[in-house]
């Protein structure tokens, strides 16, 4: 489900007045704690913008209805921009025009870069340590430390995790049964298992895929040791055997891409591809289209790390008190541990709260393969670093992955897409 995203360029000029603003921000926190309202006194709305749908907009909307009946005061207008780059698009524009921000929005930190520089974000320390609309502090909140770090700009705290997942294998089990195939645990071995599947079915069936174009590369280089930085050479001897690899099985047949399909959940469903690497989030989306035609599995990512994504919750700062209150309010129902062991079971998402993410009542959940396997899955999460236009390299990154890939299908050489892949990584970088 996955992170489109233009990053403004700051002029070293204005560092000196941008650090200003900063410091000047941070060292009002704890006066403008004293004016969050106790309690919600007067009929308040809010609005949140989100990128859910089907099972996990349902969900939402359920449990928002929760919300409002234990607090009748707080209307939650709930405003469904799209996609993930349909919302980040209309956050941007809409960034112009601040009075015209919803309340709260789902987002990705690397969106909000330019936002933050602006002032135009709620420093959320002061409520999440404020006790009455808070938790009174960070480690009462239940919250995973490393997903509340995941959610800073620049160190300072305005977003509060939510949707969170990680990158997982789904495999057809009954179609590596029959092929005698284990589950494969390393890239190697999906690279033999994907071979095996796609011969052995005499090209009906391809092996393997990747969802994420961007997220198999990031992950490819960084299980070979390399950061996502922007001193990656694209064009180097690293980069290009994480290229090739999946290349290699495209022009071979045994790998293949999701395409105009966008997700391979499709495909899957459909048995045209035996295992796909994507969000554990999709897995309502998997459940529903596999239906009983054959018994699908959940595995950890093949390789040593995996991807931690998702997004947070960010409140603008032309909400009145009032309505940052009520927000907050909100933004701790959703991330209590009741509504996180409801949103996880229902949609796959990763528990926020640690206390449900090591219960029973999740581990246990017979409905769901993920809960299963998140232990081991997540030993070694990665995340995309916040820091200047890595959020904008990333989302090109999908673009200069499709255009080698596909020529590799053609049976083309790539080495002429990997220089001009390049060219578009570095300038990504530079802008």
């Amino acid at each position: 489900m996955k992170f489109g995203k233009k990053l403004a360029t700051i002029a070293i000029a204005g560092a000196a007045l941008i650090l200003g603003a900063c410091s000047n921000s941070n060292s009002s926190s704890s006066s403008s704690d004293a004016k969050i309202p106790s309690k919600i006194t007067k009929k308040t709305t809010i609005v949140f913008w989100h990128g859910m749908t089907g099972v996990q907009q349902s969900t939402l909307k359920k449990l928002t209805a929760e919300f409002e009946k234990a607090n009748p005061k707080v209307t939650v207008k709930l405003e469904n921009q799209g996609s993930y780059p349909d919302l980040q698009s209309k956050i941007n524009s809409t960034l112009q025009s601040p009075k015209n921000l919803p309340t709260i929005t789902q987002a990705y930190p690397g969106w909000l870069y330019n936002a933050a520089e602006n002032n135009l974000l709620v420093d959320l320390k002061p409520y999440i340590n404020n006790k009455n609309v808070g938790w009174g502090s960070a480690s009462a909140s239940g919250i995973s430390s490393t997903l509340l770090d995941g959610a800073k700009i620049k160190g300072t705290q305005y977003g509060i995790p939510f949707n969170k997942s990680i990158e997982t294998l789904t495999y057809n089990k009954t179609l590596l049964d029959k092929y005698g195939v284990k589950v494969p645990k390393t890239m190697a071995e999906l690279k033999t298992a994907a071979e095996t599947i796609y011969k052995k079915s005499k090209g009906k069936v391809v092996g393997a895929g990747f969802d994420s174009l961007s997220n198999y590369y990031v992950l490819g280089m960084k299980n070979e040791g390399v950061n996502f930085t922007k001193n990656i050479n694209f064009s180097g001897a690293t980069s290009k055997k994480v290229i090739n690899y999946y290349a290699d099985g495209m022009k071979a047949g045994y790998f293949r891409i999701a395409g105009s399909d966008n997700y391979l959940s499709g495909p899957f469903a459909n048995q045209k591809v035996a295992m796909f690497i994507g969000t554990s989030a999709g897995e309502g989306f998997v459940k529903q289209g596999v239906g009983k035609k054959f018994t699908y599995g959940v595995a950890a990512r093949p390789g040593k790390y995996t991807m931690s994504q998702g997004t947070d919750i960010y409140m603008f700062k032309q909400a009145s008190s009032m309505q940052r209150a009520a927000a907050f309010k909100y933004i701790k129902f959703l991330t209590s541990k009741k509504s996180q062991l409801t949103w996880a079971n229902a949609t796959g998402y990763v528990p926020v709260n640690t206390s449900v993410l090591n219960s029973k009542a999740y581990t246990d959940n017979s409905d769901m393969k993920t809960p299963k396997i998140l232990k081991d899955a997540t030993k070694n999460m990665y995340t995309l670093p916040v820091t200047k236009n890595a959020n904008a390299t990333y989302s090109q990154l999908s673009t200069i992955m499709q255009n080698i890939l596909t020529a590799a299908q053609k049976k083309q050489n790539v080495n002429t897409q990997i220089t001009n892949g390049k060219t578009k990584f570095d300038a990504a970088w530079k802008q």
